[in-house]
């Protein structure tokens, strides 16, 4: 093992829920290839008291390990479903919590899930821009999924798989001694 933590978060409270699915699988895969320990949150995991909190210490017990899993992450996982061409409010809300240089220079995997193709530039428009704000390292690759990439919220395809392959690829320049446990072919 490598020694590194990787945290996913998912923008969602469905479950199931495909971009949930969507950064579990990136997690897997990026864990495999580089021997990181990973979690995986969804909104659901942080509890009631996101809606309810104006500042990060008035969090409950539960929302604060989420945020604090999130922040002391060698690298992160963000997803969001999409939401009339954005994140969800919930989702911002939870960003807007963590103070910008705890995010600082951090790689971030950014994928969405949503309907169709119509919000595949959510990534770019969206997401992108919000960690660009935190200083965060976003990799170059994007991952949006659409319903038809997913079979029973499980990635089923090809072309998605490519994607996640292409930025699981840039994690490598982040860590060097990391000991890939699978060849880089995949």
């Amino acid at each position: 093992m490598s020694g590194f933590k990787l945290v996913g978060i998912a923008g969602s409270f469905n479950r199931p829920s495909k971009t949930l699915a969507l950064v579990r699988h990136v997690a897997d895969r990026a864990s495999l290839r580089y021997g990181f320990t990973s979690k995986t949150y969804d909104l659901h995991d942080v509890g009631p008291s996101l809606g309810r909190a104006l500042w990060r210490k008035e969090l409950d017990e539960q929302a604060r390990h989420v945020v604090d899993e999130i922040v002391k992450a060698d690298a992160l996982i963000i997803g969001s479903p999409t939401y009339k061409g954005s994140y969800p409010g919930l989702f911002k809300h939870l960003i807007d919590l963590i103070d910008p240089q705890e995010l600082r220079g951090k790689p971030v995997i950014i994928t969405a899930t949503g309907g169709g193709d119509r919000h595949a530039l959510m990534v770019e428009h969206q997401l992108r821009p919000l960690f660009g704000f935190f200083m965060s390292h976003t990799l170059p690759t994007a991952v949006y999924a659409s319903d038809r990439d997913f079979a029973d919220y499980a990635v089923s395809s090809e072309a998605l798989s490519s994607r996640i392959s292409e930025v699981i690829g840039e994690l490598a320049a982040f860590f060097p001694e990391a000991r890939p446990t699978i060849a880089a072919a995949e």
